[in-house]
């Protein structure tokens, strides 16, 4: 008789499961209650240089804001499209539910408040801005979170309005309250 061969299974993560998401594609959802502080997974991949990234993704669409890829330091870079685990799914939002820690250049997804059964993770990517970006950056990595908090995108520092001048809203009050209004009556108007 021949043994029987034992499936190389991947471990189960007892504290999340992946499946489709409202927010993008696929998510990671509470298995069970999530007490705040709980470290809920290690985000796993090929540990590569950021030279290697760079070249691994050159030729990638620059309309694609699909990455698995996650700065561990200033020399490493986890590309968990090789090699990855289910840490990869777990989509941005601008309020989330979890932070990601590095620690000794390892990524670890915490839990930053309770977290209910089948409630979406999420945390902040953080996803830095280049002089180089193309002109529609804050579209190719808008957010759809759905938070009362969300910035409209993925990118850190969100990209401010530039500031008017104050002498023109002066101007405009000053001119508003000689016509009998305030400028709030005058928008409804």
């Amino acid at each position: 008789m021949a043994a029987k061969k034992k499936s190389a299974r991947k471990p189960v993560n007892p504290w999340l499961l992946v499946r489709r998401s409202k927010v993008h594609g696929n998510g990671c959802f509470a298995r069970r209650f999530i007490p705040k502080g709980t470290r809920i997974i290690e985000y796993l991949g090929d540990r590569i240089s950021h030279k290697e990234a760079d070249r691994r993704y050159e030729g990638a669409d620059v309309n694609d804001n699909h990455t698995f890829l996650f700065i561990a330091d200033r020399r490493t870079v986890i590309d968990a499209s090789h090699g990855g685990n289910e840490a990869r799914w777990i989509n941005h939002s601008c309020d989330g539910n979890c932070e990601s820690e590095i620690e000794k250049g390892r990524v670890f997804v915490d839990a930053t408040r309770d977290i209910e059964k089948g409630e979406e993770l999420g945390y902040d990517y953080q996803i830095g801005r280049d002089k180089n970006d193309p002109s529609n950056v804050d579209e190719i990595y808008a957010c759809r979170c759905g938070s009362p908090k969300c910035r409209g995108t993925m990118l850190w520092p969100a990209k401010r309005p530039k500031p008017r001048k104050a002498k023109k809203k002066v101007a405009k009050r000053a001119a508003g309250r000689a016509k009998g209004k305030s400028t709030r009556a005058k928008r409804r108007a």
